[in-house]
């Protein structure tokens, strides 16, 4: 592994900046992420993903990941990509016909992953297990399964049963849980009073069942019951004695965007923030190069645990496995009450 890998970085327009090549060409960046902004068309895509593989130094995999989750929150469009439901559309089915409804989240996952992997995409942020609370900001919303942490935990592993069988890997969120969240920590910092009793039995239960993902992300919200003053992201509390040890995360844990107004303080400090409070990685995601080569130059090299958890993820990697497209697309169909474009 080389230095500086402890980064996923965004960028802007069509095609790849010079200034992004040449620092994946020198080992500072382990993963890229996609936005609507980088995406035109399938051709467009796969040239643009290719080159980027292609810039990675021999040996080192570079991770190319994307939000695909299906509703509000899906870079990839109509007419080139399928439109998919929300996953509250399979929490719905679940009511009536749980079998059908784990059926079609993995037939829906599936499918995107298809799409995911001819484009030469490898990761897709995920499913969200985030319990949403009545009151709550909607910024989770309809992304979230249902209100019931069984539900959700039955059909995030179909989700992520369905990334893996089409060779790309799932990421979980927003652990340690936004649902409860009243404010969108794109914004604010989000503040979560419950009790510690009612966040383990809640939400932190369908973090814990999905404990063995390969990969997951870090919610930026404080939670008083554990830490009163850090953000989540950057608790060595919440990472060292929620995340790992009482929920059992064993994947690599990358923060959600440090460019997030819920975190505060210059872009090298917040990035070491979060690797000193225990993620494996810094996600920054703005485009911004002055920003990134700040990142860039405050993380450090992706060994140890980080390298450990970064390599067994890319053991799930396997050949895609044989689906009957058609079947997939009727279980998803069904499940959305109409026709799913």
């Amino acid at each position: 592994m080389h230095p500086g890998q402890l980064l996923f970085a965004g960028f802007q327009g069509t095609e790849v900046p010079e200034d992004l090549a040449a620092l994946v060409r020198r080992g500072r960046v382990g993963g890229v992420v996609l936005f609507a902004r980088n995406l035109r068309d399938p051709e467009q895509v796969r040239r643009l993903v290719a080159e980027l593989h292609g810039a990675a130094p021999a040996g080192t995999p570079l991770c190319v990941a994307i939000d695909q989750e299906g509703g509000r929150v899906q870079r990839l469009h109509p007419p080139h990509w399928r439109n998919m439901p929300p996953a509250r559309v399979y929490g719905l089915l679940y009511e009536t016909d749980p079998a059908m409804a784990k059926k079609a989240a993995f037939a829906g996952s599936r499918l995107i992953a298809q799409e995911l992997r001819d484009c030469g995409v490898t990761v897709d942020c995920t499913p969200v297990l985030d319990v949403p609370e009545k009151g709550a900001h909607e910024i989770i919303g309809d992304r979230a399964f249902s209100t019931d942490p069984e539900v959700i935990i039955a059909l995030s592993r179909a989700v992520m049963d369905g990334c893996l069988a089409g060779a790309v890997l799932p990421v979980i969120k927003h652990v340690p849980g936004h649902g409860r969240a009243k404010a969108d920590s794109h914004l604010t910092l989000p503040r979560i009073d419950a009790p510690t009793a009612e966040l383990e039995a809640v939400d932190f239960r369908p973090f814990q069942a999905l404990r063995d993902a390969p990969l997951a992300m870090t919610a930026h919200v404080l939670l008083p019951a554990f830490d009163g003053k850090r953000p989540s992201s950057t608790s060595p509390v919440i990472i060292g004695k929620v995340i790992r040890d009482f929920m059992g995360l064993t994947g690599l844990l990358m923060s959600d965007d440090i460019g997030m107004k819920a975190l505060g303080g210059p872009f090298a400090e917040r990035a070491r923030a979060v690797i000193a409070a225990g993620c494996d990685v810094a996600l920054h995601c703005s485009g911004e190069f002055a920003e990134m080569v700040e990142v860039a130059g405050a993380v450090p090299p992706l060994e140890g645990l980080a390298g450990e958890r970064f390599a067994r993820a890319l053991t799930f990697f396997h050949a895609p496995q044989p689906f009957d497209e058609a079947e997939a697309m009727a279980f998803v169909t069904e499940a959305a009450g109409t026709r799913v474009a």
